[in-house]
C-alpha cells in the first residue's frame, strides 16, 4: 500500500554537513573553554552545534539566523526539548549585512555564501571580512567552508553542480591565508574525513530512499527519485574525494 505522506525531509541527520559527534564535541569543548558570553550561528538550520555550544557554555546566550522556516521550527523544538527555550532564538532572516554583531563566538557551518552578495560569485575573503566584523577582539569562530583537496578534473566538474568550475573553491592554504589576511589567527585547522562525508552523504538521502522504495506509485515519486538520484550521482561522480570541507577555528585578533 502508497504511503500518502511526502517524502522525508534529513529527519535523520544530526548536522546538515560532513561531522562526527567526535569532531563536534572537540569543536565545541575549544569554543566552551573560552566562556562566550554569546553565541551567533549563521545560517544554522536547525541549530544543533549552536544548542550543544549552549549546553556546554551554560553561561551563555545564542541566536540562530536562517531563511528555512522548517528548519528553523524544528531547532525551536529541539531547544524546548533541551530546557533551552530560554537561551536561544531562533529568527528567520538573511544574514546579508547582519546586524547581530559582535558577539563573542560565531558559527557559520558550510554558510558563508549566507554573508556573500547573491548576485556575484561566492567570495570567502568577503564572508571572512564579514565574519571578523560579526565577532568581537579575541573572539572565536568557527567556519566550515569548501576547499578543493585537488583540483578537478573537467569530467567531474561536469558531474557536479550546474556551471561547476575551478574557481568555485580554493586550496585549504589559500583559504587559511585569507582568514589571516582578514584578521584571524588560524588556532585549529581540521578537514572532514572521507568516513564523515560518507556517512553525511548517505545519510542526507537514507530517509527519502527507503521511502521510495516503499512508494514507488507515489504521485510525487518520479520527482522525488530524478532529484535524489541526481543528488547521488553528483557526489559519487563528482566531487567526491575531490571537495574537502575544512574545520577552522579562528581566534579575531586584538
Amino acid at each position: 500500500m502508497t504511503d500518502s505522506s511526502p517524502p522525508p525531509r534529513l529527519g535523520g541527520l544530526t548536522f546538515h554537513g560532513p561531522l562526527s559527534e567526535a569532531r563536534a564535541t572537540r569543536l565545541i569543548g575549544r569554543l566552551a573553554a573560552a566562556a562566550p558570553a554569546d553565541v551567533l550561528d549563521i545560517g544554522c538550520g536547525w541549530g544543533e552545534l549552536l544548542l550543544r555550544v549552549l549546553e556546554a557554555a551554560p553561561g551563555a546566550k545564542g541566536t540562530g539566523i536562517d531563511i528555512d522556516a522548517e528548519d528553523l521550527a524544528r531547532g525551536r523544538v529541539l531547544a524546548r526539548e533541551r530546557g533551552l527555550a530560554d537561551r536561544v532564538t531562533f529568527v528567520e532572516e538573511s544574514a546579508l549585512g547582519t546586524d547581530r554583531g559582535p558577539v563573542d563566538a560565531v558559527l557559520c557551518l558550510g554558510s558563508s555564501q549566507a554573508l556573500c552578495d547573491p548576485g556575484q560569485p561566492h567570495d570567502p575573503a568577503a564572508a571572512l571580512r564579514e565574519l571578523r566584523r560579526l565577532v568581537r577582539p579575541g573572539g572565536r569562530v568557527v567556519l566550515g567552508e569548501g576547499f578543493w583537496e585537488r583540483t578537478p578534473t573537467e569530467a567531474e566538474l561536469a558531474a557536479m553542480w550546474p556551471g561547476a568550475r575551478t574557481g568555485d573553491h580554493l586550496s585549504l592554504g589559500a583559504l587559511v591565508d585569507l582568514a589571516v589576511e582578514a584578521g584571524f589567527r588560524p588556532a585549529w585547522i581540521e578537514r572532514a574525513s572521507g568516513d564523515e562525508w560518507d556517512e553525511f552523504e548517505s545519510g542526507y538521502r537514507y530517509d527519502t530512499e527507503l521511502w521510495l522504495a516503499a512508494n514507488p506509485g507515489h504521485p510525487l515519486a518520479a520527482e522525488t527519485r530524478e532529484r535524489v538520484d541526481r543528488q547521488r550521482s553528483s557526489w559519487l561522480d563528482g566531487y567526491r574525494d575531490v571537495l574537502g570541507i575544512a574545520y577552522l577555528t579562528l581566534v579575531a585578533t586584538v
